[in-house]
């Protein structure tokens, strides 16, 4: 019978190469068409997102916005996976619950949902990095935060860039001085929006708003958690 670590290692390895796999034509061509929503979408929605993605992006990097919990050590992979498991329920309740109310209220309630969305994100993978015994309060955890983030939320070939980074963590960072004084948000901010926007145009909508809001919400931030676990089983598994 095989242990819990030998299973995660196992899904794990069957993830990278997942991960490693090119954009397919599909791929390649719904890129294309998430480029041209963007130019569907009113300018207002453009500046509330780029904004709210460089203040919480800078945030992240730099700031003290979110209270960090000092790392977990001395637990089982399979104890922090269930803690993981206790805390995906909670914030995706959370932005389940966020996505309804905002998708209800019509188009300026539904712009509100884009920070909002975010700050649930962000918070939930400090807590995460946490469960997995790594200290967020670090520059480079941080940043292994943000490299998350990116991998699931972006097209498939900028997916896998991230990925060759996080496989090579340590060494990458070996490569980076002690602070980057520009991380490339606006790269990170497009990819965000260009992978969210056709399902929060629908967010905007009367009526549907808030259905689409939630679901929505509930999906993305269980997809986050999926990607985190992998990405820190990644570091611990090896």
């Amino acid at each position: 019978m095989f242990s819990y670590e030998e299973i995660s290692k196992r899904e794990l390895n069957r993830w990278k190469i997942q991960m490693r796999k090119r954009p397919n034509i599909f791929q390649k061509v719904s890129k294309g068409t998430q480029r041209k929503v963007n130019g569907i979408l009113p300018e207002r929605y453009h500046q509330v997102i780029t904004s709210a993605v460089k203040s919480l992006t800078m945030a992240v990097l730099y700031g003290s916005k979110f209270i960090t919990s000092p790392p977990i050590l001395g637990m089982t992979l399979k104890d922090r996976e269930k803690l993981v498991r206790e805390k995906t329920r909670f914030y995706a309740t959370t932005a389940t619950i966020e996505g309804a109310a905002t998708g209800a209220g019509g188009f300026i309630a539904g712009l509100a949902d884009f920070p909002l969305l975010l700050g649930i994100k962000f918070k939930f993978l400090y807590e995460i990095s946490s469960v997995y015994g790594f200290d967020s309060s670090d520059y480079f955890e941080r940043l292994y935060i943000l490299h998350i983030f990116q991998l699931s939320f972006s097209s498939k070939s900028h997916m896998n860039k991230v990925f060759d980074r996080m496989e090579n963590w340590d060494e990458y960072i070996k490569t980076l001085p002690a602070e980057i004084d520009e991380f490339q948000w606006r790269e990170f901010q497009q990819e965000y929006r260009d992978y969210l926007d056709l399902a929060k145009l629908l967010q905007l909508l009367p009526v549907v708003g808030a259905f689409v809001g939630s679901y929505v919400n509930n999906k993305l931030l269980k997809q986050l958690s999926e990607t985190a676990v992998y990405s820190y089983r990644m570091r611990l598994l090896k």
